[in-house]
């Protein structure tokens, strides 16, 4: 079995069961394999879910990454880079995020994928911003700081429609986040920008 193959039936085991219930011998069990060739791969248990963590993750990093080396405009990368992290309902990505998180304040190995992975976007976000400050699309003091404050607010979000659906709609969710987006680059609420829904 291929480190890919492997890596694809771990995430599905980990968004089953959890990453703290996730064990070496369920991705096994699940994939067909010995424990023993899992641990070929992997030198550990934390190591097996850090690399399924990343590996989910890095599918939409990839999305991201044509983004930001686009030559779009920095509005719409903006609103590109927005709509790729904007959750989706009741997502299995977002689930495996939430998870991870959670997972990471007890495991090294995943707080350092967790925060690799999650400053990248921030970042992303931020360049986006500085483009457009640099060339009178948005007025923004600290691009940086804009792009902490639009990210916490759709991880708070989306942790909300994830883990709570029936609280908030996904219409109202998407609003929310274009109008702070709007607010954080000193553009009047309706003025083009709105987040996919």
């Amino acid at each position: 079995m291929r480190l890919d193959e492997l890596l694809r039936t771990a995430v599905d085991v980990i968004v089953e069961r959890g990453l703290a219930n996730t064990r070496t011998g369920d991705v096994a069990r699940a994939a067909g394999v010995s424990q023993a060739l899992v641990f070929y791969h992997f030198a550990n248990k934390d190591a097996l879910l850090a690399q399924a963590f990343a590996y989910a993750a890095s599918r939409d990093l990839e999305g991201l990454d044509q983004v930001a080396s686009s030559d779009l405009p920095a509005p719409e990368k903006v609103h590109q880079i927005i709509d790729l992290y904007a959750p989706a309902g009741r997502s299995k990505a977002w689930a495996l995020w939430i998870d991870g998180w959670s997972e990471a304040l007890r495991n090294p190995t995943l707080e350092a994928v967790s925060r690799r992975l999650d400053l990248r976007w921030k970042e992303a976000l931020a360049e986006a911003i500085s483009a457009g400050v640099a060339d009178g699309a948005f007025t923004c003091a600290d691009p940086v700081k804009a792009a902490w404050r639009i990210t916490s607010l759709i991880d708070g979000l989306a942790v909300q429609l994830t883990v709570h659906p029936d609280v908030l709609d996904r219409s109202t969710v998407l609003n929310w986040i274009a109008e702070a987006v709007a607010t954080e680059l000193g553009r009047a609420a309706g003025s083009g920008f709105s987040v996919e829904s």
